[in-house]
């Protein structure tokens, strides 16, 4: 399930820098942004391949790297996307930058959302806040390939309505045949919505235990809690994966930053069965 820096079927040198120009800046919500990048070498950007759920090193000369999950789709050569919160040296630096500006890629990184394993099963995409991010592209490889998988839900949550990333690619996920349910922690007059957190989403849902899939990505509380939920359901715990998130520095597992038990996020994860985790998250809790 892991691949490093693997391009169009070669492995690439995880060291080598690429420069890409930033084509495109959408602002999603306050302090997170979605980047277009286009690699300078039109060879590389179209021979350029990455599997839902990995990440790339983003880099600026000055202030360093920062491990960013790619957030488009799979595969549409020519362009990557990266959604990213403001939240360090190097991520407020990219927010100043503007189109047409460099930046360097190194990657892509990490283990994927097992996709090819969760075919012929119903899918449970539950989500918080940016961690919708990790999993659009799984969200589009479902869409892309909707034949493949049975009933797909989207269990998303945030703060409020203005913190909904992607809301306007809602209604096409709907009409890709996706079960979207949104809700957020506090409403407004215009919310009509669900109010709540993401787990008790499925007190909605009618499941087939032998046959569905959990991935889920966000706060590592509400990651606990969606296992939580679905383990209640006589999920297999083998099917439920989830996504994690450290202080990824190398990509390469040298550097020890992300070191977790046995495993290194950046190198093993940061996708990863919940029987590999379970350890780690405070198996009290359930």
């Amino acid at each position: 399930m892991t691949a490093v820096a693997n391009i169009a079927g070669r492995q690439a040198n995880p060291w080598t820098v690429h420069l890409a120009r930033i084509s495109g800046i959408k602002r999603e919500v306050p302090g997170i942004s979605t980047y277009a990048l286009t690699f300078e070498d039109a060879e590389l950007a179209q021979r350029f391949r990455f599997e839902p759920g990995q990440f790339n090193m983003l880099y600026l000369p000055g202030f360093g790297e920062s491990a960013i999950s790619i957030s488009s789709d799979p595969e549409r050569s020519g362009m990557l996307g990266h959604t990213i919160r403001v939240s360090g040296n190097v991520t407020r630096a990219l927010a100043r930058k503007n189109v047409g500006d460099q930046v360097g890629v190194r990657g892509p990184f990490g283990s994927a959302w097992p996709m090819p394993a969760c075919r012929g099963h119903d899918v449970v995409i539950a989500c918080g806040g940016v961690g919708l991010a990790p999993l659009r592209p799984a969200i589009y490889h479902v869409l892309n390939h909707r034949q493949d998988f049975g009933r797909v839900f989207l269990l998303y949550g945030a703060r409020t309505p203005n913190d909904l990333l992607y809301h306007d690619e809602f209604d096409s996920w709907r009409d890709g045949g996706l079960e979207v349910e949104v809700t957020v922690d506090l409403g407004d007059a215009d919310w009509h919505g669900h109010l709540g957190v993401v787990p008790i989403l499925f007190y909605r849902l009618r499941l087939n235990a032998a046959k569905t899939c959990v991935l889920t990505c966000g706060p590592e509380i509400m990651m606990r809690f969606v296992i939580f939920e679905a383990l209640a359901r006589k999920l297999n715990p083998d099917k439920i994966f989830l996504s994690m998130e450290r202080n990824m520095q190398c990509a390469v597992g040298v550097c020890g930053h992300c070191q977790m038990g046995p495993a290194f996020v950046c190198k093993d994860g940061p996708v990863f069965s919940y029987k590999q985790m379970e350890p780690y998250l405070q198996p009290a809790d359930f």
